[in-house]
């Protein structure tokens, strides 16, 4: 009996230990050891190639839908859409410059009048005041002549007044106002010169006729030349504007502008470029497209070590080989007064003037700078600047000038 019992215990040991082995088997086999991290860089193997012809797959079958089952959006959500792929912006080239009616010449030194008032208080108003004194003594007659001679008439051109109002005051014995506004005005105009006023724009050739401005930097030259232009225009004629002002970097930028606004061509070159070139490209353009006038700005100071002048004379000779200049114009700022005389000596030995334009006559200027620069150079003033203004560059007439100074 113990010898069975000793058989059952040990075959039940042999099984319960078998059945341990068989599980920690199969437990290693479902959770491998973990092996320590490899410091060998990892290679990802090339895609497989696609395959073709008889080894590519077959397609797979998938469903497909009609157009009345996707649904067409409707033309109001098209519109609201935004596009997926833009159409590409196109700047818009900027407008042309809109071209401007200038206001008409005749009478416009009359419209402008108003201009002249500060000039008024100085010479016209003063002379008045002294002429109606009741006692013309030898004091009163040397502060009248003190009064013109302030007013930059001169010192010859004073004492020609001078003379002759005495004259006429002692024989005439003119004393009331209105006589004596009358007499003042007669020897002013006198005194003004009979000249020709008109700007010379016609070529007696089958050509354009060529303007030529002068005058130093800063009188505004190049201001008053396309202001010239707009009087052109206005009296109907076509234009052609040469910038040789190649020393002032704006100067052809400035003129331009002013041609842009009238439709006058501008005729231009390289900053420091030669001034006798263009101002002959500039008649070469105004004979090829029938212009009327061809206005040529200029310098008033140069780059090189060229004299002023010499490249001035340079300029005349080679517009000249188109043909004959009919107008040189000397710019001259009425403010400096006698010192602006000094200026005209030295341009009227070089090229021709033919006429004189003063400018900023209505600021601080005296009027009688108008007598004085024709007395010295023996030309007249054609035009005269009243103002910033585009149209304030008006025709000289003597006896709307006078009547502006002496007031009504």
């Amino acid at each position: 009996m113990e010898l069975i019992l000793a058989v059952v215990i040990a075959l039940v040991v042999a099984v319960a230990v078998t059945s341990g082995l068989v599980i920690s088997g199969r437990k290693k086999k479902q959770l491998p050891p973990a092996e320590p991290p490899s410091t060998t860089p990892t290679i990802t193997a090339p895609p497989a190639e696609p395959h073709v012809g008889d080894e590519a797959e077959t397609p797979r079958e998938e469903p497909r839908r009609t157009v009345e089952e996707v649904g067409l959006p409707t033309a109001e959500e098209a519109v609201e859409t935004p596009a997926a792929v833009e159409d590409p912006v196109v700047a818009e080239a900027p407008p042309a410059p809109e071209i401007e009616v200038p206001e008409p010449t005749a009478g416009r030194l009359v419209r402008l009048r108003a201009r002249l008032a500060r000039s008024q208080n100085s010479l016209g108003k003063g002379l008045l005041t002294l002429l109606s004194r009741e006692h013309l003594d030898e004091d009163t007659w040397e502060e009248i002549e003190e009064t013109l001679l302030t007013a930059d008439v001169g010192v010859a051109p004073t004492q020609e007044l001078v003379e002759r109002l005495r004259e006429r005051v002692k024989v005439l014995g003119t004393r009331t106002p209105e006589e004596l506004r009358g007499l003042l005005r007669e020897e002013l105009i006198t005194l003004l010169g009979d000249y020709d006023r008109t700007v010379h724009t016609e070529s007696p050739q089958d050509v354009p006729g060529v303007v030529m401005v002068v005058g130093v930097n800063g009188t505004g030259k190049t201001t008053t030349t396309g202001k010239l232009a707009r009087v052109l225009v206005a009296d109907g004629k076509s234009v052609v504007l040469g910038a040789a002002d190649t020393f002032r970097a704006a100067a052809a930028d400035q003129l331009q502008t002013w041609g842009d606004r009238v439709g006058a061509c501008t005729v231009r070159g390289p900053e420091g470029g030669d001034p006798a070139s263009i101002a002959y490209d500039a008649v070469k353009e105004g004979i090829a497209e029938k212009a009327d006038v061809v206005l040529v700005d200029t310098a008033g100071r140069l780059h090189t070590k060229t004299g002023l002048m010499d490249e001035l004379g340079k300029v005349k000779r080679v517009v000249e080989k188109h043909g004959p200049l009919d107008e040189i114009l000397l710019v001259l700022d009425a403010t400096t007064g006698q010192n602006g005389l000094i200026q005209a000596r030295v341009f009227a030995e070089v090229v021709d003037i033919t006429g004189i334009v003063l400018t900023k006559l209505d600021g601080t200027a005296k009027g009688g700078i108008v007598v004085a620069v024709q007395r010295e150079l023996g030309v007249p003033v054609k035009l005269v600047g009243l103002g910033e203004g585009p149209d304030d560059l008006a025709p000289f007439e003597p006896a709307a000038f006078v009547d502006a100074l002496i007031g009504d």
